[in-house]
């Protein structure tokens, strides 16, 4: 489901904000990468916070009052992040590895008690973002999936439902694009590519 029915316009004082979502193995950090790679210094990545909270040792618990605290955690730092991007680069597209949504996905009690866990609601969170490339995990191939980050430890089947659900949220932008799963990465990763360009494209002209 892609929409391209408006250009993208960010509201006055920030930059143009994109998020890159999708289930576990969906290639969105690998893609972030070298979109950034690809697009040069038009764009600035703002990193995944829950790779950065578990790689400094934050616990990953089972607990359901535990993996309430980690959701929290990680909302706070997803924004924090957003938020000094946006102040160092101002003139800048910003590409966002995952999203404050995101969290709606892991939360035990489902979405709106997340958003509402939060002090937020769906609309407020999701208009963070001006666009959404959400990048099918390869699950649904049947494939097997071994991503570059080693803090995602989802099985197969927990991949497919957390895609599911992460899908089910995101939705709903307004600026939602799907990038499906494709037994070939490459392919996979020069429609996302595309879809981004086009969108730098066309905001170069209020953002340079």
């Amino acid at each position: 489901m892609d929409r391209h029915d408006e250009r993208p316009r960010p509201p006055e004082g920030r930059p143009l904000r994109i998020a890159l979502t999708g289930g576990p193995g969906g290639g969105k950090t690998t893609a972030a990468d070298l979109f950034r790679r690809e697009i040069g210094d038009r764009v600035v990545i703002v990193p995944e916070s829950a790779t950065i909270l578990f790689s400094g040792g934050f616990p990953r618990e089972v607990d359901t009052p535990a993996r309430r605290s980690v959701q929290r955690a990680i909302f706070e730092v997803q924004r924090s992040l957003e938020d000094i991007q946006a102040s160092l680069y101002p003139d800048r597209v910003l590409l966002c590895d995952r999203g404050t949504p995101d969290g709606a996905a892991y939360w035990p009690d489902g979405a709106e008690e997340y958003f509402s866990a939060m002090g937020s609601d769906a609309a407020t969170e999701l208009a963070r973002y001006d666009v959404v490339l959400f990048f099918e995990t390869a699950a649904v191939g049947g494939l097997a999936f071994e991503g570059g980050n080693r803090y995602r430890v989802e099985s197969e089947s927990e991949a497919l439902a957390l895609d599911r659900r992460l899908r089910e949220v995101w939705s709903d932008h307004p600026r939602f694009h799907l990038v499906p799963h494709n037994p070939s990465f490459l392919r996979k990763i020069t429609v996302g590519l595309s879809i981004l360009e086009s969108v730098v494209a066309t905001t170069d002209g209020g953002h340079r």
